[in-house]
Order: structure tokens, then sequence, then C-alpha cells
């Protein structure tokens, strides 16, 4: 039964038209403080990085489970991996490629690189810059 999806991957599994994207949400870098939230059925070709914030502004502000990171200024989003690529070491975000930040709201998702489980976080500028400086953990201490 499965069989004839054993050789496709993922990332080309769905059309761009219905992709799975994972944002996560970063509360504190310093804390590892995160939480995902999965979106389906997005399409990558009319969505624009500005309304991929609006659906998760939108979801953290409405749905149960997100009150904690309801103060917590987004502005900025930055891919964390794309499906059958390497992942970065450090747990909470990779600090490296500042290339993969998506700070033009105007551009569409799959006009940037997006794809079917593209994993991107979802941030403070502000705080990502501090951690950049210096990025110690509470687990690092």
């Amino acid at each position: 039964m499965y069989s004839d999806f054993s050789n496709v991957l993922t990332n080309i599994a769905h059309p761009k038209t219905a992709a799975t994207i994972t944002l996560r949400i970063i509360k504190s870098f310093k804390y590892r403080t995160e939480k995902s939230l999965v979106l389906h059925k997005v399409n990558l070709e009319t969505t624009t990085v500005g309304q991929l914030k609006e659906l998760a502004h939108e979801a953290v502000k409405t749905q149960p489970g997100w009150k904690p990171y309801r103060n917590v200024v987004l502005d900025v989003l930055k891919l964390y991996t794309q499906a059958h690529s390497a992942k970065t070491t450090n747990l909470i975000i990779n600090l490296d490629h500042d290339e993969w930040l998506f700070d033009d709201d105007s551009k569409i998702l799959a006009d940037v690189g997006f794809e079917n489980e593209t994993e991107v976080s979802f941030f403070n500028r502000e705080l990502y810059e501090q951690f950049k400086r210096n990025p110690q953990t509470s687990w690092d201490c």
C-alpha cells in the first residue's frame, strides 16, 4: 500500500500549494524556551512572509497552550532546517547564516526557498542579536 511512496522525498511529497510548515516560536534563547506550531495546507506559492507571521500571531493569540508566549514580541523568521538537510547543533536556533533571515514581509514563501516540511524559527530580533553576542544558555552555566 505504501510502497508507491517509499522513494518520494517528503519535501516534494506534497504540492507547494498544500505544504506543512513548522514554526518554532521562541520565547527565550537563554532558557531554550520554544514551542512548535505546525501549520498544514499552506500555499507556498501565494502566502507571503508577512502572512505567515500573521498566521502565527493569530494562533498564539487564540489557541490554547500559548498563553506564556502572548507577551513576546515576534518580528522575524529564520530558516531552521528543511527536510533531508543537515540540522544545526544549537538546540534553539542556528546562529550562522544570517542570509536565512526572512525580514521582507512581501516575499512569497516559495520564492525564498520554502518547501514542504520547512522548519523556521519565529522570534524577537533584538533578543536574537543579544544572544548572538553572548550565546550562553542557562544549561551552560
